[in-house]
């Protein structure tokens, strides 16, 4: 097919290729995209299947739908959505579903990434895994929120495109969101998990010290700094 090569054409041009019978555009779109769209993912389900199937199931309906991408949006808007309704269908199916407390430490200890689960200090790590268990306390659309706008940096306004709603919905969800993580990870602000600060309280002796004033919401969780 005519065109620039694969690499060097644009995200909607690579589409418009695929849906025209391209074998190799799809491809070259899975490559750009894939790790932004496995963080969304890992980060809204916090279990690392969940979110491979996730994936999984988001880029095949991608393959399939491409025909009907219109271009009122930028491609990588239209696969974040496509991705976060995946993710929020298995999340609500889940939300029925109990595991058991070993269960539930064994997916813990398998959030980070791979590029980070091998060099990461252990402090990261117990603050990340916290992070991402207190996220999956909240309801689905309130996490799916936070993920975008929080930990992934994205504006209001390009999350509220990704997830389909008005910005100042996705500004509630958010707000919702950080007010029923605060009492979580109020005790991150000191830069340690809860548990290594009592450790280290009983060493030294020291007596507990009364909590100076609470952060923000967003101090609270943001991990990359969305802007509302």
């Amino acid at each position: 097919m005519d065109g620039a090569p694969h690499d060097a054409a644009s995200d909607q041009d690579l589409l418009a290729r695929h849906a025209a019978g391209d074998t190799r555009a799809f491809g070259e779109l899975v490559r750009r995209h894939r790790d932004r769209l496995w963080a969304v993912a890992i980060r809204t389900l916090g279990d690392r299947e969940e979110a491979a199937d996730a994936v999984q199931d988001a880029l095949v309906s991608a393959y399939r739908a491409a025909h009907t991408f219109r271009g009122r949006s930028a491609v990588t808007t239209w696969l974040h959505r496509i991705t976060v309704n995946a993710c929020l269908d298995r999340a609500r199916k889940a939300a029925s579903r109990r595991t058991s407390p070993i269960a539930e430490t064994e997916h813990l200890e398998q959030l980070l990434e791979p590029h980070e689960s091998a060099a990461a200090p252990t402090e990261r790590g117990d603050v990340h895994r916290e992070l991402i268990a207190a996220m999956r306390t909240l309801p689905p659309d309130q996490r799916a929120a936070l993920v975008l706008v929080d930990m992934q940096g994205y504006p209001v306004a390009e999350a509220a495109r990704i997830l389909d709603v008005p910005a100042g919905t996705v500004k509630s969800r958010c707000a919702r969101g950080r007010a029923r993580l605060l009492p979580l990870l109020a005790h991150l602000r000191t830069g340690r998990p809860a548990a290594e600060s009592d450790r280290r309280r009983n060493r030294t002796g020291a007596k507990s010290v009364p909590p100076g004033p609470e952060p923000s919401d967003a101090d609270a969780v943001r991990d990359g700094g969305g802007r509302a």
